[in-house]
């Protein structure tokens, strides 16, 4: 299931992206790794989406509410913090990058609608990779009917 997301997922990702402008802070990858992805998928002038105005008013709007680090990756350009398992082997290779990183500073990762992280919770949990469902784990109230 699919297509836009519910009123209620919509007004949990607000709630969190005004808890994160408040006190929060966002923490990406030096190499610009994560900022290409949202770019790719997100519209930088705010609009039309809770996304797209995440991307406004976090990565474009308030610098002082992100922080840098680096992940590395090893000699065949894998993250080195992403755990090498046969139960993670299936996981999206885009989303790696997040969970690497997730790893490294004992940071959860936030996530509205993206079921591969609701598939996959209780693998990356076992090597240490948590997951905050924005939008709850109940898949069938991510999107509007």
């Amino acid at each position: 299931m699919t297509g836009e997301p519910s009123t209620e997922c919509r007004l949990a990702a607000v709630e969190f992206l005004e808890a994160i402008l408040e006190k929060g802070c966002v923490v990406l990858d030096l190499a610009g790794e994560i900022e290409a992805e949202y770019r790719r998928y997100l519209n930088p002038r705010g609009q039309p989406g809770v996304g797209d105005r995440f991307y406004l008013a976090i990565l474009n709007s308030a610098p002082g509410r992100v922080e840098r680090v680096g992940i590395a990756r090893d000699e065949r350009g894998h993250y080195e913090d992403f755990p090498a398992v046969a139960e993670l082997a299936s996981f999206d290779p885009s989303d790696r990058k997040f969970a690497a990183l997730a790893r490294r500073e004992g940071i959860p990762v936030a996530n509205a609608t993206d079921t591969d992280w609701l598939n996959y919770r209780s693998a990356l949990a076992a090597y240490g990779i948590a997951t905050h469902f924005v939008c709850g784990c109940d898949r069938q109230t991510w999107f509007a009917r």
